[in-house]
């Protein structure tokens, strides 16, 4: 029986054993795409214990804000809400959270936590009711008083290079601006391009969100489509400006359907009205959109990242109660691999397709999506289309692997830009350890079986590309 977690963990041979401990353990890391705030690295927040840091909950103006993956193991421990997204002591809600954890068999959750007690506080143990005292203790000692736990000097210790926030295009990225202003600061952080509000024509809000729109651009309000991607165009390129080397899409499906703009100018002047849009009016403006989007990416060399195939807040009553990205949503079944394929396309057609990177929350669409892949590559850099690492309820050994399998056996693996935490915490950069020791693990295997030669120089190329290098290169680091 091997140790719970020794060194060799998920290292199941002498080469996957090698090939992590010589080429991927000390690599940076290119954290190219999370939702953690630059307002709390510039200002160095310290936490007051682990139940902040690991559990989140309402933050000073009212939102919601923490680990939902976190939120749904308790949830499914039948831990009242209280104890979640509530009111209880922290001590109270780590304790709730504890309890829970060892249920956690087979959920990636029970080594994401154990990462995390191990690499930043050398705790040796196993978390549970019984030891949550200990470790209460023990974390919350650390937090307040030693210097490299504050958020900075957990991203330092952390060897991250890279760090790529999630940002609205009217954020003024004043946090961002102090970030690049301030020499004490030795890693990067830069802002990514996340206009969903402005694409989702359909949806509550947008007359409101097109109005805040026009005000980060000067302007009283946007009256017409060529004013809205005047007005997108202006805050890419200030984005860009700050260093921007992404965007990303949250998108429900992929859409294509193509509009002439005097017929893209009467929907938005419609939904401007407040009338309601159809299906088929909201995909011929969102495609519009898309397509000029993606052109302005290509011209500013920002990728194009797109997540599709998620259902959000389907628990109605949870949804209404607590807002977004708490915990309630699922995978999807849309299917949009055609639509994705004619946006490509079309943007293909001027030469004007960005750098992309597309994740779907549904791994059955892996081999569709690896497929698309290869009918877009081209000279400009290699593995420009990219198959984004398993993303959200795939960020797991099986999700992964099948993740990397498929790339493999599609396109090449060899090329991929890697792990991203697709975080809020500041400790989730373990989870680039544990996809490193999947990937050796994974490609250790296939030398142990003779499917590709024990070539050193290939393998250190391969190893430390997929780990960092790739993602160098891609984001242009």
């Amino acid at each position: 029986m091997k140790a719970f977690m020794d060194k060799e963990f998920m290292l199941q041979s002498p080469v996957a054993q090698h090939l992590y401990h010589t080429y991927a353990a000390d690599m940076p890391i290119c954290d190219y795409h999370c939702h953690i705030s630059p307002k709390e690295i510039y200002e160095n927040r310290r936490f007051e214990n682990i139940a902040q840091v690991w559990l989140g909950g309402r933050q000073p103006d009212g939102s919601l804000a923490g680990d939902h993956y976190k939120w749904r193991v308790m949830r499914s421990n039948g831990v009242p809400e209280e104890y979640i997204t509530g009111t209880k002591p922290d001590r109270e809600r780590f304790q709730k959270f504890a309890e829970a954890l060892p249920m956690c068999v087979g959920n990636p959750m029970y080594h994401w936590c154990h990462l995390e007690l191990r690499k930043y506080f050398g705790y040796q143990g196993v978390l549970n009711g019984d030891t949550a005292e200990e470790v209460w203790n023990l974390c919350n000692d650390k937090l307040q008083h030693d210097d490299s736990m504050t958020v900075r000097g957990l991203i330092e210790q952390s060897n991250v290079a890279f760090i790529g926030t999630t940002d609205d295009p009217i954020d003024d990225l004043a946090w961002h601006k102090k970030i690049k202003e301030d020499p004490s600061i030795k890693f990067t952080v830069a802002p990514s391009f996340r206009p969903d509000k402005a694409l989702n024509i359909q949806k509550p809000g947008f007359v409101e969100y097109m109005g805040k729109l026009a005000q980060a651009v000067g302007k009283e309000k946007l009256e017409c489509i060529n004013c809205v991607t005047d007005a997108l165009t202006q805050r890419i390129e200030f984005f860009a400006e700050m260093g921007c080397r992404a965007s990303d899409h949250g998108l429900d499906y992929v859409p294509y359907r193509e509009a002439t703009k005097e017929e893209v100018n009467a929907i938005y002047q419609k939904a401007m009205a407040g009338e309601a849009v159809t299906a088929e009016e909201t995909e011929k403006y969102q495609t519009y959109i898309l397509i000029h989007l993606g052109k302005q990416y290509h011209r500013l060399n920002i990728a194009m990242q797109m997540h599709y195939n998620c259902l959000r807040g389907v628990n109605r009553k949870m949804n209404a109660l607590l807002g977004p990205d708490t915990g309630f949503d699922m995978i999807n079944t849309a299917k949009c691999g055609g639509e994705i394929a004619a946006l490509l396309s079309a943007l293909n057609d001027t030469d004007e397709c960005p750098k992309t990177i597309i994740y779907s929350l549904n791994p059955a669409d892996n081999e569709q999506i690896g497929t698309i892949l290869g009918c877009f590559q081209n000279d400009e850099i290699p593995g420009k289309i990219q198959h984004g690492s398993g993303w959200w309820f795939n960020d797991q050994k099986i999700g992964m692997e099948n993740q990397m399998k498929s790339l493999a056996n599609l396109g090449l693996l060899g090329n991929f830009v890697g792990m991203l935490t697709d975080s809020r915490s500041f400790l989730s950069y373990t989870r680039h350890d544990y996809f490193r020791r999947i990937l050796c693990n994974l490609i250790g295997q296939w030398v142990e079986d003779g499917e590709y030669p024990n070539d050193e120089k290939a393998l250190e190329k391969i190893v430390k590309g997929i780990c960092f290098d790739n993602a160098k290169r891609y984001f242009a680091l």
